[in-house]
């Protein structure tokens, strides 16, 4: 089990707890944690699972692939943090990582 923290726009946090090898999104959708929409269900064919990640951890995920990269460049509120939380699978490395949700997913 790996832990993560949510942080809605307006400061509010939860964290739950989920099983290695799923997603930030699926942890997210299946906890109930508002601001992840995850309209595509996961195949990183949409931005309505969003997030930026807090930088201590940038360094241990996986490199953006080209497709994600794309999907996030349809997002107006884009940062260096950004990611897509369907793109990222949750392995023991990333115990305790911590997201933030963007005020509006597109």
């Amino acid at each position: 089990m790996v832990k993560v923290v949510f942080t809605d726009h307006a400061g509010s946090e939860q964290s739950v707890e989920v099983a290695t090898g799923v997603s930030i999104m699926e942890a997210a959708v299946s906890n109930g944690i508002s601001g992840i929409d995850a309209d595509c269900g996961g195949s990183c064919s949409c931005a309505t699972c969003h997030v930026y990640v807090d930088k201590a951890w940038l360094g241990k995920l996986d490199a953006m692939n080209p497709d994600e990269d794309a999907m996030l460049g349809l997002s107006t509120d884009r940062q260096d943090n950004s990611r897509l939380s369907c793109q990222i699978r949750l392995r023991d490395e990333l115990d305790g990582i911590a997201v933030t949700t963007p005020e509006f997913q597109f």
